[in-house]
């Protein structure tokens, strides 16, 4: 009888009244010796292993064709009568090509073990199996092995449908709406307001759009109104003629200028001042700028896209934000969605990031550990994807090796404390250092420092970054760029407030 259904078929249905929860591990077991398979059989049962044996390799390799996701592991002898272990071995690969092979062989000598692995096996066992915790540990490994050669696989297959987007990554539903809404409105020459948390990709957004519009030839700029001081956003916006202030030893172009023919991308256009708001209207409804301190009007062709984290219908209402520039800019609006509600695209992004950021250090790609990418996916992200991204980055740094293990993230990821130590040598909290160079010690420091001060601030101010601003004493725009560098989102402290 060639296949012995060793315990409950690995798909028999659950029932319907209970949790299934996840799936067992299925073993297949292919060996023409009865006895050692109903031995292997018991082994696995006890240790919660289902399994299915075949006494043959041609109706175990139908069976793979037939259910290739079925099967965790296979363990297959190498020497049986119709077709050897390791032609079995060479025609799983190719079916399932994730499923680990571990085979069992007779034969002591380093010769049969050799070819196995050669041939591409995960390992190999000696038989009879005299030592069933030496068969659970090998097929434990294998199975671990190949679930992260199966995520990988999903994770590449992902990637390549997205990787048109650049950075823009996502395979979730949220995602694939905003992708099919960026395909939509690129070709409309109109203005488009971004709209979304700090750190979830919003110039990004806006680069798509410029690369899909008949405008892709020409130039992108991104300016953050909210980084530049308030004293130099008209000349940086709309240029200066010489002598216009001191300073200005020269005529200078703004950013309207510069972006001529193509997109102009004003990022947290809602803290521009209200002065500057009636200049930007301007420009909008007539086509042209006329530099600081300048005489003569100059006709630009630029599409706008702004992007702002705060709410600009409130601000409308509340008379800091001036309606008529608010809808010329909302003709086509945007919200690109935080990491939490995205979480299905935490694993792909990670895996985006590894590969690039090792692109650039020039070194091969670590894998992320199952592990770590439970830790990944399980965080609340209140920075989004550009805390995500430096989480890698990090996680790159301090892993040399070949898999990224859960040590290597930030400890408000994985949610590990220090132990508090007081001693002569100044510990008190920070075992983390130990074995760091003093550099990286003390950028990691800052980091620590600058991410729990800002967090205990925005805590304690509900996200609110004037009265942040004025507890810190630091002005609006150092604190918003701040906040940006470091990955935290004001906005994440108001709908916790609320």
């Amino acid at each position: 009888m060639p296949a012995h259904p060793a315990t409950a078929p690995p798909h028999a249905a659950p029932d319907a009244a209970a949790d299934p929860g996840p799936r067992r591990i299925c073993a297949m077991l292919v060996d023409d010796d009865d006895r050692l398979l109903h031995g292997l059989s018991r082994i696995l049962k006890v240790r919660g292993i289902d399994s299915v044996a075949f006494t043959d390799g041609p109706p175990a390799l139908d069976r793979l064709r037939a259910e290739p996701d079925a099967f965790d592991v296979i363990v297959c002898d190498v020497q049986m009568p119709a077709m050897n272990g390791l032609d079995v071995l060479r025609h799983a690969s190719q079916i399932a090509p994730d499923v680990p092979v571990v085979m069992l062989t007779a034969d002591r000598s380093a010769e049969t073990a050799v070819a196995a692995l050669k041939a591409g096996a995960f390992n190999y066992l000696t038989k009879p199996p005299a030592n069933p915790d030496e068969v659970i540990e090998v097929l434990s490994r294998a199975t671990a092995y190949g679930r992260l050669q199966r995520r990988t696989a999903e994770l590449e297959r992902r990637i390549a449908v997205s990787e048109r987007y650049g950075d823009l990554v996502g395979a979730s539903a949220p995602m694939r709406a905003l992708f099919e809404t960026i395909e939509q409105i690129a070709k409309l020459d109109v203005c488009v307001l971004v709209t979304g948390e700090t750190g979830t990709g919003k110039e990004l957004v806006a680069r798509a759009i410029h690369q899909r519009s008949r405008r892709a030839a020409r130039p992108f700029l991104p300016l953050n109104c909210g980084a530049i001081p308030e004293t130099l956003v008209d000349s940086e916006l709309f240029g200066h003629a010489r002598g216009a202030f001191t300073g200005a030893v020269e005529d200078r172009a703004g950013a309207f200028e510069r972006a001529n023919g193509g997109t102009l991308f004003l990022d947290e256009i809602g803290d521009i001042a209200p002065a500057v708001q009636v200049r930007l209207l301007r420009v909008l409804q007539e086509g042209e700028i006329t530099p600081v301190g300048g005489s003569r009007a100059v006709p630009v062709d630029v599409r706008v896209i702004a992007a702002t984290w705060s709410d600009l219908d409130e601000a409308v209402e509340a008379g800091q934000f001036r309606a008529d520039l608010f809808y010329r800019l909302n003709v086509v609006s945007l919200e690109v969605p935080p990491l939490r509600q995205r979480a299905d695209d935490i694993p792909l992004l990670a895996t985006h990031f590894v590969a690039k950021h090792a692109a650039r250090m020039g070194r091969p790609a670590p894998a992320i550990g199952e592990a770590a990418m439970d830790a990944l996916a399980a965080y609340h992200w209140p920075g989004n994807v550009r805390e995500l991204e430096n989480a890698v980055q990090r996680a790159l740094a301090l892993t040399p090796g070949d898999t990224i293990e859960p040590a290597a993230l930030p400890p408000q990821v994985t949610g590990r404390r220090t132990a508090r130590r007081a001693d002569t040598d100044g510990g008190d909290g920070w075992d983390w250092a130990d074995g760091l160079p003093y550099a990286e010690a003390r950028k990691l420091a800052a980091e620590r420092f600058e991410r729990a001060y800002l967090t205990r601030l925005l805590r304690a101010t509900r996200g609110n970054i004037s009265e942040a601003s004025r507890r810190a004493g630091v002005d609006r725009s150092n604190l918003r760029r701040i906040l940006t560098r470091v990955g935290i989102a004001a906005s994440a402290f108001r709908d916790a407030a609320g």
